[in-house]
């Protein structure tokens, strides 16, 4: 039987276990969306996991949801990349870079001058962002045209290239949590009549050109691609998502990714987990719904079949040494949700050691 600490190979590297750590964003990012000393330290405490997947990274200026996010598309970011690259890679640690783009969620404060939001469709998300200025309403993006979507799927397959270039091991496309990518796939905000938008066909065509670009780019064994059917989060109305995900698993499953990162919205998304399991031929990544923090009890996905690697997310916040607290079964130290975000170093650095 296989077990969460068994080695598996990705991106034609062998694993020592199969334990990730999600992708989250920090907001701790420096001048010119740069990453820093602290984000190198991060990252290298939860070295021991099979897999470090990043926060997500902006593959374009237009592309930067949120505040004190990082980049992948200047020299300096790609060169303070090698910073956290090579601190990882010295404690023998692996590490994909996650592509962001944010597409509708975001603000025109969060922007260089004159920009506003991107997206498929004129369609104004529900709620607020957070700015440096505060909670702001969203504000109707901007709708791509034909050749912006051409232009922003090349800066997918650029970022991907800087990414290479900084040293990670490769790269994970967020096509989840109401993202640009799953704007395209959802219903709700895809309103296109063109070649993006409409049927299925049509609505999962971004998604595939993105992997396909960025797979001919640096190679599709360093290319994972993260999805959530279904999720609602960021305003997101897709009432029947399983047709969709599995048409579009099909259309990349003969790429020979590195991965398919499925991240789980509620227990019924179980069925449809278990459905692309069946249909993808490579390794599936499973954050998996859990109630609380997901812990030792998740291993079972693994031995059961029903994942290849597990992500895990506030807990190796808390618990940077995870995978030594997970063969144990713990003890686990509590997230403090208070210190996740912004420039606050306790929610990297000062959680005691097992």
């Amino acid at each position: 039987m296989t077990s969460a600490f068994d080695p598996v190979r990705i991106a034609g590297t062998v694993l020592p276990n199969r334990i990730a750590l999600a992708p989250m964003t920090r907001s701790r990012a420096g001048e010119g969306g740069t990453a820093t000393s602290l984000v190198a330290e991060y990252y290298t405490q939860r070295a021991s996991a099979g897999l470090i997947i990043s926060e997500g990274i902006q593959p374009s200026a237009v592309g930067q949801g949120y505040p004190f996010t990082p980049g992948l598309h200047t020299a300096e970011q790609v060169e303070a990349w090698r910073e956290v690259t090579d601190s990882v890679h010295s404690a023998g640690g692996r590490i994909f870079a996650q592509i962001m783009h944010s597409g509708r969620i975001g603000h025109p404060t969060l922007l260089p001058e004159g920009l506003v939001p991107v997206a498929p469709s004129a369609v104004t998300p529900e709620g607020q962002v957070f700015t440096a200025e505060g909670p702001k309403d969203f504000v109707t993006p901007r709708e791509l045209t034909g050749a912006e979507v051409r232009a922003t799927i090349a800066d997918y397959a650029e970022a991907a290239r800087n990414a290479v270039e900084a040293g990670f091991d490769g790269v994970e496309l967020h096509g989840a949590n109401g993202y640009l990518i799953h704007q395209f796939l959802a219903p709700g905000s895809n309103l296109r009549t063109d070649e993006w938008g409409g049927s299925v066909e049509n609505r999962i065509r971004f998604a595939v050109e993105v992997v396909k670009a960025v797979a001919a780019a640096i190679g599709a064994e360093r290319t994972g691609l993260r999805i959530s059917p279904g999720n609602p989060y960021n305003s997101i109305s897709e009432p029947d998502p399983q047709p969709v995900y599995e048409a579009l698993v099909k259309e990349i499953d003969g790429l020979g990714l590195a991965y398919l990162h499925v991240l789980e919205h509620g227990p019924e998304a179980r069925e449809t987990t278990v459905a692309l399991r069946k249909q993808f031929s490579g390794p599936l990544v499973l954050n998996p719904a859990t109630e609380g923090p997901t812990d030792h009890r998740a291993l079972a996905l693994v031995e059961d079949g029903t994942a290849d690697l597990l992500a895990f997310g506030a807990l190796f916040l808390a618990n940077p040494d995870l995978p030594a607290r997970l063969r144990t079964e713990g003890p686990y130290n509590t997230p403090d949700p208070s210190t996740f975000f912004g420039g606050d170093a306790r929610g990297y650095t000062d959680y005691p050691a097992l």
